[in-house]
């Protein structure tokens, strides 16, 4: 085989190579207006959620891309999605010095720099890849800000090994100092991600007012935080109802897509379920995989599919008082609760009641928690819109649970704080 044949035949491998190569890639052009997302050659907006369940699901309601913390079963993962259609925004679990970590410690650092580069190399050429998200809240309760130069060194390991896809790395809320810190120590982050959620109406204003002149995108958005949430007398957060759920859910996904400008799109948080302060805070899901309003609000948003809505409560109260009110009672009395729900199609709806004591497990940042265990109580009445029970008999501090199911697996939930005296 001559020299010139050989050239010929490297050459069309290499072009080869680089079509393939291009028929997974994720780049962030320069518009009139601001920045976008070109995947494969085409803009590509993202319609996501921050999770890896039910991806049949999302895909039926207009959703286009999930979000990972880790690379914990990432093959798993990317195979799914792209056998659904959909992409992936693959985390690195950068380790946080809240957790012990220490950036001080070069040899750590370095371990943990190799063992991202491993994942690169592992997962960069798959085709549902969408970009990297290169730690997740790394700045929460931190001091030591050399974790900057961490964040730098894997995303300038990513563009070296990887030049398909960009970068991110991803901020609990957003503030100057941050920022600050993003633009000067790490020019090869590509995207700002901001978790944000009672903040939502204001992040646009704030990523200009701060000085953040690359593209954003909101990797985490829901209802109001636990810390955001008004709190009773004896100091826990009251939780809204999947309602009032939905109605912020669709304010704050306004305020999303009102800056396509510069925000490159968004992941909903949570596409599943978790404990984090109680068992229904957070998940757009229960834990059986029933699905709430808030999931309504996306379809029309998304797709507008014509699935089967989600029951809605519109109100629940203890001994008619609301649930911001600090309802407290004598131990062993009688506790009415009341309750208005409707079915957008007339379904026929189950109910199910579930006392829990206070959670003691409570952590800061998604850490995990483990949910209290049910208390078993006697029913004295109840009827399509009330129940009646007695307060436990220990003093302390209660929440009482509703969970209303149609035949459709959608559900409806809402929880009051009580205090036993």
């Amino acid at each position: 085989m001559n020299s010139k044949f050989l050239l010929i035949l490297v050459f069309i491998c290499n072009v080869c190579f680089s079509q393939i190569k291009s028929k997974n890639k994720t780049e962030i052009i320069k518009t009139d207006t601001g920045f976008e997302f070109l995947r494969n050659g085409q803009p590509y907006y993202v319609n996501g959620a921050g999770g890896t369940e039910y991806l049949e699901l999302l895909k039926s309601i207009g959703g286009n891309s999930i979000r990972t913390w880790s690379t914990d079963n990432a093959q798993q993962i990317l195979d799914n999605a792209h056998k659904n259609g959909i992409s992936v925004c693959l985390g690195l679990w950068v380790d946080h010095e809240r957790h012990g970590f220490d950036y001080n410690d070069e040899y750590s650092v370095a371990a943990q720099l190799k063992a991202f580069e491993k994942d690169v190399l592992k997962y960069k050429d798959h085709p549902a890849l969408l970009m990297w998200a290169i730690g997740n809240e790394v700045d929460l309760f931190y001091n030591n800000f050399r974790v900057w130069d961490a964040i730098e060194e894997i995303a300038k390991m990513i563009k070296e090994i990887d030049p398909y896809h960009p970068t991110m790395t991803v901020t609990a809320g957003i503030d100057p100092a941050e920022v600050f810190m993003i633009k000067t120590y790490c020019p090869s982050i590509d995207v700002l991600g901001v978790n944000t959620y009672g903040g939502i109406q204001d992040l646009a204003d704030a990523v200009r007012m701060y000085g953040w002149e690359k593209p954003y995108m909101v990797t985490e958005w829901g209802p109001y935080g636990h810390w955001e949430s008004p709190m009773t007398s004896w100091g826990v957060a009251v939780e809204a109802t999947s309602k009032e759920k939905a109605v912020f859910r669709e304010v704050a996904y306004k305020s999303i897509l009102n800056d396509k400008d510069l925000c490159l799109g968004s992941y909903a948080f949570l596409w599943g379920y978790k404990q984090e302060q109680t068992p229904t805070w957070y998940g757009l899901f229960s834990k059986q995989g029933e699905a709430t309003e808030s999931i309504d609000v996306l379809n029309r948003y998304w797709g507008n599919s014509d699935r089967n809505k989600a029951p809605i409560i519109n109100s629940f109260l203890l001994n008619n008082l609301d649930k911001k009110e600090s309802v407290k009672i004598k131990r062993g009395k009688e506790c009415v609760f009341t309750y208005e729900v409707i079915d957008p199609e007339n379904n026929i709806l189950d109910f199910e009641f579930v006392l829990m004591p206070e959670s003691t497990d409570k952590k800061s940042g998604g850490d995990f928690e483990k949910t209290p265990e049910p208390i078993s109580f006697k029913v004295i009445e109840k009827s399509n819109k009330k129940i009646i029970i007695n307060s436990p008999k220990k003093p302390g501090a209660y929440r009482f649970f509703i969970y209303i199911r149609d035949n459709n697996n959608n559900i409806a939930t809402a929880n009051i704080p009580f205090y036993v005296k």
